[in-house]
């Protein structure tokens, strides 16, 4: 590692720290050559999840796009930002843990409208609305008669 002060390469590491998450190790590190310190930061470079949109174009996959989406459907319910940050992190790490480098949209769209379901009906068909691009009051109606027959609902 090279000094930020001096530009030696020679240098030791003073103490490794790993973070909460265990994502990350912090290094602080001491130039051989001019003595003075500096902190590093070690972590796994992951690579990219493709999505595959329904028009064929690939993206980077967006932690933050899918947060909002999801964030939207559950406004003004009683959903924690907890939960839905754990919701989140899930989903990321399920689509990195298949080991695939390209994800069809409409995968992750079917988990999380599975997920959302499950948390809180309004929020599934708010969800449910953009992403299966409802029409008219119509498409509304045959969504929630859907959930209505529903086992135990």
């Amino acid at each position: 590692m090279k000094c930020p002060f001096c530009g030696e390469l020679d240098n030791k590491v003073i103490d490794s720290r790993v973070s909460k998450d265990g994502s990350v190790i912090r290094r602080r590190r001491e130039c051989i050559d001019c003595n003075r310190r500096f902190t590093t930061y070690e972590h796994i470079e992951e690579i990219p999840i493709m999505i595959i949109k329904k028009d064929g174009r690939r993206e980077v996959f967006s932690r933050e796009k899918v947060g909002s989406g999801i964030r939207k459907a559950c406004q003004k319910l009683d959903i924690s930002v907890n939960v839905i940050e754990e919701f989140i992190d899930e989903l990321e790490r399920d689509l990195r843990e298949t080991g695939e480098k390209e994800i069809p949209s409409h995968d992750i769209g079917e988990r999380v409208m599975i997920k959302l379901h499950e948390l809180n009906d309004i929020a599934y068909v708010r969800f449910a609305s953009v992403y299966r691009e409802f029409k008219d009051v119509n498409d509304f109606v045959s969504e929630l008669k859907r959930l209505l027959s529903q086992p135990g609902k």
